[in-house]
């Protein structure tokens, strides 16, 4: 068996084709894990859904924030951006199948026998393993929970710096999980979330942000972060205990796959012409 982590493929359908086409993968024998956003910007998001809905037991999917946006959407609490391309996903005949397909990934996976974890934006530095499964945990069962839309998914947003605290509650715990999990890219010196720098740490003109991969994190020191979300790193952060993956597809840039196995990765350039 060989276990591929793909970065955020955002609609890129075609270039997930070519890339599965180059390592021969077969799901009957093998094992996709995708860091999240698999929706948005690129052409085919719903091609990707049905791709991974269909991978079954072989597919293993953790939630981004444009993944979580297409709840909204689909339930009329946001408008779609004509550039993401959800309304196919609105207009499906299976679109009320793929967003309860969504509805029950995950925030976090672990894969313990290699110790590593996989989220889309990262992990807390202020957090160990318990309260990554712990938090993740909560969030899963809000999702799954009949009243999901208005208890969670309309409160979700918000633009207010925030930091981790244990006594935090209720729909603010739910919520600084899911924003630290599918947003964080800079913390601010008391570990607080930044939502306005998306560029790369080398460009970065304000030195009081910090990337949230270089703070001291709880995790076990063998344990390694897969992550995506932050396209500017381009696959770059200096920490071999932190693999990034998004390397910016949809931009115009590559789509990278992680063979595990192999510590090797293999890319492939996108299509978009635009």
């Amino acid at each position: 068996m060989a276990h591929y982590f793909v970065g955020d493929i955002q609609g890129c359908y075609q270039e997930l084709s070519l890339l599965l086409a180059k390592v021969d993968f077969n799901p009957s024998r093998d094992q996709l894990w995708a860091v999240g956003d698999l929706v948005a910007r690129g052409p085919e998001p719903l091609a990707v859904l049905r791709l991974f809905q269909s991978l079954e037991d072989a597919g293993n999917v953790v939630l981004g924030n444009h993944d979580l946006h297409l709840l909204a959407v689909f339930a009329g609490l946001k408008k779609a951006k004509a550039c993401d391309h959800l309304q196919a996903i609105v207009d499906a005949d299976d679109g009320e199948s793929l967003i309860n397909f969504l509805r029950c990934q995950p925030l976090m996976r672990e894969l313990p026998q290699h110790k590593l974890v996989m989220t889309h934006a990262g992990v807390p530095p202020q957090w160990d393993l318990a309260t990554l499964r712990q938090e993740c945990h909560r969030v899963s069962e809000a999702l799954m929970a009949d009243d999901y839309l208005e208890a969670l998914i309309a409160k979700m947003y918000t633009q207010t710096s925030e930091n981790w605290s244990e006594s935090l509650s209720g729909i603010d715990r739910l919520r600084y999980c899911i924003n630290a999990l599918t947003r964080m890219r800079f913390l601010h010196p008391d570990g607080a979330l930044d939502f306005d720098c998306k560029q790369a740490p080398q460009s970065m003109m304000n030195s009081s942000l910090t990337p949230w991969f270089t703070f001291k994190n709880q995790l076990p020191q063998d344990y390694r972060i897969i992550f995506g979300h932050w396209a500017a790193l381009m696959g770059k952060t200096d920490n071999e205990q932190m693999l990034a993956l998004d390397t910016g597809c949809c931009w115009g840039e590559y789509l990278t796959l992680y063979h595990l196995e192999k510590n090797e990765r293999i890319t492939q350039k996108s299509l978009n012409k635009g």
